[in-house]
């Protein structure tokens, strides 16, 4: 059976997003500046409320989708397009910025751990102007598959084991799972040959596809074979079809062209955003 390799190790760096959140930004940064389709990673993690409490007043985004996966912890989003709900401890926002939106993610929460990542995932040329939408997603939505001896999985989004995950995307369809091992049994998670993957460890120690990776590393997988992961840590595993179109970024807006870039920030100083 063929096993894809890490092609690529890297690590985070501390940065600060929004109004002050203290965070790790670990694709969209020089040693991985993107990974397409994803522009972006951050991880965030503290039990300081100074760290997080000011969260991400609003802000607009064109031309991608962003991703909020909340490990500890919890988070309000409101939106220009009437959308509000509050993300909790193993919940999922799955926002379409599409041709633009103007939202913000603010802590629900005064003190104790907040703990999460937020993925940029970036659209084709063909969706880039479609309509914003989003999709908020509650723990008990989000299927978990035993893997044995007290290993699981929760699916996000994609399938694992014929168990697909709740967030449902046309124009990307990525697979996006979360591991939590505690054996050393060997799990074999199967990939789309030619799609770009990555697993990042923010617990323990694992063994990925033959070689050691540790908390706070992130690996670049090859685009061919299986995925194979043992230990006892907890990781997630990304992975989704490369778009191959050029990549034009300013801030929040991602789109294709230095004009259309021009666009967007015309229509989002006119108040002609959405």
């Amino acid at each position: 059976m063929n096993v894809r390799r890490i092609t690529q190790r890297v690590r985070g760096i501390a940065t600060q997003d929004g109004a002050g959140v203290k965070l790790t930004r670990i694709i969209g940064q020089p040693a991985l500046p993107r990974l397409d389709p994803f522009l972006m990673l951050d991880f965030f993690g503290s039990e300081e409320a100074s760290d997080y409490i000011e969260g991400f007043p609003p802000h607009p985004h064109r031309g991608f989708q962003t991703v909020t996966y909340m490990l500890t912890g919890k988070m309000r989003h409101k939106d220009s397009v009437g959308n509000e709900g509050v993300i909790e401890s193993g919940g999922i926002q799955w926002m379409n910025a599409g041709r633009g939106i103007i939202h913000e993610e603010m802590p629900e929460q005064e003190s104790g751990l907040l703990r999460g990542f937020q993925l940029w995932v970036n659209l084709p040329a063909s969706e880039k102007l479609s309509d914003p939408g989003y999709q908020d997603i509650q723990p008990a939505s989000v299927p978990s598959v035993e893997l044995g001896n007290g290993n699981s999985v929760k699916v996000l989004a994609g399938t694992i084991k014929d168990v697909s995950g709740p967030v449902s995307t046309q124009a990307v369809a990525p697979l996006f799972v979360d591991f939590d091992l505690k054996t050393q049994d060997t799990q074999a998670v199967e990939v789309e040959d030619g799609h770009n993957g990555f697993v990042y460890c923010y617990d323990g120690n694992l063994t990925l596809c033959g070689e050691t990776i540790e908390a706070g590393e992130l690996a670049v997988l090859s685009d061919t074979g299986n995925v194979e992961i043992s230990g006892t840590g907890k990781a997630i595993l990304v992975a989704g079809e490369p778009i191959h179109e050029p990549v034009v970024q300013y801030g929040p807006f991602v789109m294709n062209t230095e004009q259309e870039i021009r666009q967007a920030l015309m229509d989002y100083q006119s108040g002609n955003f959405t």
